[in-house]
């Protein structure tokens, strides 16, 4: 099946049924492969070395082997059957991408602050985010709906999108096995901090175009929701992209504040761990509800200029070749 039709039809059905929890999905099963494979491998040794060197196979070998799976499941099937193997394409293709999911998520907090029940809010707010939680006032919630929006339009959106242009569902899988891993194990606390070293780091090099085309969709969307609001995307982007830690976060959270006029970083929590980021869009006003309204419409407006630019680019290889 040609790619242009794997990616349209795969985007349209991620629309429609999103990532229902009764489905079976490959992402949670690479999180259990992931998991058995730091335990076993920390019964096999210790020490600092050690750990950096088995880290570094799993995040190598992981997304390696997912590829090759991911290939063969395909070619097997399409033996099978043309029309099964081109069904299980566009499914496998349509696991990697989360836009459904992600607005669907962000959108029943901000319907529990609507309300007036900020408690439900915070226990939906901690099924997308892995800060605390428990004590974020309505102002932090809304600050942590617009920064998980932007992180996830670009790695759960933008850079599928991009991987399944350039190499299908094998490498866009192969990107998720290694964007799950890091999300797992790519911390810097004691626990992970020489065996998550690899992972993290791989996952910053698979983000980086994905993160910057991120930041400028979502400057094009602000431009076309609102005259004049791009440019300042733009110039925040521009401005405060490069001050956050993580070279790609910091990209579309930039521009993102910019976009809604809003501030965004600040002190976060993870368990007794207190980590302050600096402020993106420092001379704006703190988020609040109109504004993460706003982060979903752009988000939902963003997504759409990505998945055109995948189409385009996948039909004009075709042409080309």
């Amino acid at each position: 099946m040609m790619r242009t039709t794997v990616i349209a039809a795969s985007y349209a059905l991620d629309w429609i049924i999103g990532d229902p929890e009764w489905l079976p999905h490959p992402v949670r099963m690479m999180g259990r492969a992931a998991k058995a494979a730091e335990q076993v491998l920390h019964r096999c040794g210790s020490g600092r070395r050690f750990e950096l060197v088995s880290g570094a196979l799993v995040a190598v070998s992981m997304p390696a082997a997912t590829f090759a799976i991911t290939s063969a499941i395909i070619r097997l099937a399409s033996r099978r059957h043309r029309a099964f193997g081109a069904a299980l394409d566009i499914w496998l293709s349509c696991t990697c991408l989360a836009t459904r999911d992600l607005l669907d998520e962000a959108a029943h907090v901000l319907h529990s602050l609507d309300v007036g029940d900020a408690s439900h809010a915070r226990l939906r707010l901690a099924r997308i985010v892995g800060r605390d939680t428990e004590t974020l006032d309505e102002s932090e919630i809304c600050r942590a709906v617009i920064e998980t929006l932007a992180e996830s339009l670009s790695d759960g959106i933008v850079a599928p999108l991009f991987y399944l242009a350039l190499g299908g569902a094998p490498l866009a899988m192969a990107y998720k096995a290694a964007n799950t891993l890091d999300s797992m194990v790519g911390h810097r606390d004691e626990q992970y901090f020489f065996f998550g070293r690899v992972a993290a780091r791989l996952d910053d090099v698979a983000n980086w175009i994905p993160a910057r085309i991120s930041a400028l969709l979502i400057c094009m969307a602000a431009q076309a929701m609102s005259a004049n609001r791009g440019f300042e995307a733009g110039r925040i982007w521009l401005r405060d992209g490069s001050r956050h830690a993580s070279p790609n976060a910091g990209q579309v959270e930039a521009a993102m504040a910019g976009a809604l006029s809003v501030r965004l970083g600040g002190e976060n929590h993870y368990g007794s761990e207190r980590i302050v980021s600096p402020h993106l869009g420092r001379e704006f006003y703190k988020p609040d509800r109109v504004a993460a309204v706003r982060a979903l419409k752009l988000v939902a407006t963003a997504s759409l200029l990505g998945f055109s630019a995948a189409w385009l680019f996948t039909r004009g290889k075709r042409r080309a070749s």
